[in-house]
């Protein structure tokens, strides 16, 4: 009677696709440690939490709102190239409609910036999702469309200009603090919700039958076309309020840099938590550690003294290494020297004998007839 061998955590652990990343975190936090040795400390100054930890996750909530609609983009087939540039319009709409209202300071025109901004980006959004679920138009393509003419768009809206705001309400999206910087409070309560409706009801089943096999979805009863449309609109509305925490933090809109490259530390998230580019399973947890990863290399790269200009290629190594170590074909490969130890039979156990009714199915070379068979054949045929 066979007994089942009991999974152990370690090779739970090694099965896991978050190893990895998790280690990778877990070591450029000891890079941090090492050039500086309070990294870790905090301190509580006026009711706010302040420390290097802090500072990685508000300046890494932006990229983890825009990670997590990314995430469900994926997850049906598609990629959205357009994020960093709905960021830029985002803020260009926000700041400008502040700047022009009768009072600049009020917490109403704050209110109604905001509004038309999260407005636009829900059109933005709809557009792409028409593109790709209606006219059946690549997501590389189709999001590449607005990721070039957003920049246009927000560049007309603020006229080529950076705009410049004093509104203390708005300020408190990117900047405001309720012991914890609100930015992070907003990323933690999108991602919890989120999570909520992707796991406990059948849209993330649904959304992962879709990225599987469209057609196969559709001829199930699933509304594949709206699912594709719904995070479109969810990856595009996600990107405006990330816009949203990026100008208000520091009280001005810039067209031309706002949110430049940011949708591809979004995709780098996202597949070094261990979603796959190709549709399908996804991993919330895995994006929210992939945000965290790319973030706290951009922290390490500016704490050891490294040019900012090398912290792209910095990026491209770790995710490089990270993707490599999560491939079964690369483990594979590393494994490859280490042959197993030959299996010794115990000494009171026989030897199995072949199975010769087996070995008679085995095909073989076929024996010639003898001269006798053949004769007798003849002479039966001649009867």
């Amino acid at each position: 009677m066979s007994t089942a061998t009991p999974v152990t955590f370690a090779a739970r652990a090694r099965q896991s696709r978050l190893t990895w990343p998790l280690l990778a975190l877990v070591a450029l936090l000891l890079v941090n440690v090492v050039v500086t040795p309070s990294f870790f400390s905090l301190r509580i100054q006026d009711g706010h939490l302040y420390g290097s930890l802090i500072d990685i996750l508000k300046n890494g909530a932006p990229t983890l709102l825009i990670a997590l609609g990314m995430t469900l983009v994926i997850a049906t087939r598609g990629i959205d190239l357009s994020v960093g540039a709905i960021v830029a319009i985002s803020g260009a709409v926000t700041c400008t409609y502040i700047a022009g209202a009768p009072d600049p300071t009020s917490a109403s025109a704050a209110i109604i910036g905001l509004s038309m901004a999260l407005g636009l980006c829900v059109l933005l959004g709809l557009w792409n999702g028409f593109l790709v679920s209606v006219l059946g138009i690549q997501p590389i393509i189709a999001t590449l469309v607005l990721m070039t003419a957003g920049r246009g768009i927000a560049m007309l809206v603020t006229d080529g200009q950076i705009i410049t705001v004093t509104n203390p309400a708005y300020r408190q999206i990117g900047a405001g603090f309720l012991v914890l910087p609100i930015s992070i409070l907003i990323s933690l309560a999108v991602l919890a919700a989120v999570a909520v409706v992707t796991r406990r009801t059948a849209l993330g089943m649904l959304i992962e039958s879709v990225g599987v096999n469209p057609e196969a979805s559709r001829l199930a009863g699933v509304q594949a076309r709206t699912i594709i449309w719904t995070v479109y609109v969810f990856a595009a509305l996600c990107a405006g309020v990330a816009g949203l925490m990026i100008s208000s933090n520091v009280s001005a809109a810039d067209a031309n840099n706002a949110g430049l490259w940011i949708e591809m530390d979004a995709i780098l998230a996202v597949v070094i938590g261990g979603t796959s580019l190709a549709g399908g399973r996804y991993s919330l947890t895995g994006t929210l550690v992939g945000a965290l990863i790319i973030q706290t290399l951009t922290t390490t790269v500016y704490t050891a003294g490294i040019a900012p200009e090398i912290t792209l290629l910095f990026k491209a190594v770790v995710v490089i290494a990270v993707c490599l170590l999560q491939s079964p074909r690369a483990r594979a490969a590393l494994r490859r020297g280490k042959t197993p130890p030959p299996v010794v039979p115990d000494a009171g156990t026989p030897s199995a004998a072949p199975d010769l009714g087996v070995l008679a199915d085995v095909p073989g070379p076929v024996a010639p007839a003898s001269t006798s068979s053949s004769h007798s054949a003849q002479k039966a045929g001649q009867r």
